[in-house]
């Protein structure tokens, strides 16, 4: 036997887990700040968003879920109560009595997709030129083509429709790929 102490490990400990906090309007930033400042780990996922004022544009971050981030906690074993009277919290998000855990996997697969600072689109499926098929709406069954695309998730397509070449908007849920 070695004279190295062997450390005891508690299979049945449960990790430190996500939960969501709902926080005031636009004080994420003050919510995060206060948190970390009391030894909380907190992520708040910011997107890039096109702002307009004063007749120029410019890029911001802006949080992915407007009053929501995300604090790690392990409700066995820390002290987590004082988040509820944080700077910039609201509440814990609640389903009765219980915390409204989010699955580690879920906060990963965000991070994962970060870059700069920021959560970015993933690629996006069709492109201008596609032949799609409408799968909803008023059109289902209609062969495509896509035209253009924006980034509300609304297509430009343009179809068949009366003998007449008719461009239309669609909503990106409602394609199936040809």
């Amino acid at each position: 036997m070695s004279g190295v102490p062997r450390q005891s490990i508690d299979r049945h400990a449960k990790p430190a887990r996500w939960v969501a906090v709902h926080t005031h309007p636009h004080r994420e930033h003050i919510a995060i700040e206060n948190l970390v400042r009391q030894g909380f780990e907190s992520y708040c996922p910011m997107i890039r968003r096109r702002v307009r004022h004063a007749r120029r544009t410019s890029d911001v971050l802006r949080p992915l879920f407007p009053c929501y981030l995300f604090v790690r906690i392990d409700p066995e074993s820390q002290r987590w109560r004082p988040i509820e009277s944080t700077f910039g919290v609201r509440s814990l998000v609640r389903f009765g009595d219980q915390l409204g855990f989010v699955d580690n996997a879920f906060i990963e697969s965000i991070k994962a997709r970060e870059v700069d600072g920021a959560i970015v689109k993933p690629a996006e499926p069709y492109r201008p030129g596609q032949q799609i098929r409408i799968a909803g709406g008023p059109f289902e069954g209609l062969v495509a083509t896509i035209i253009s695309m924006n980034e509300r998730d609304r297509l430009t397509v343009l179809m068949d429709l009366l003998n007449q070449r008719v461009r239309v908007q669609i909503a990106a849920r409602v394609i199936a790929t040809w």
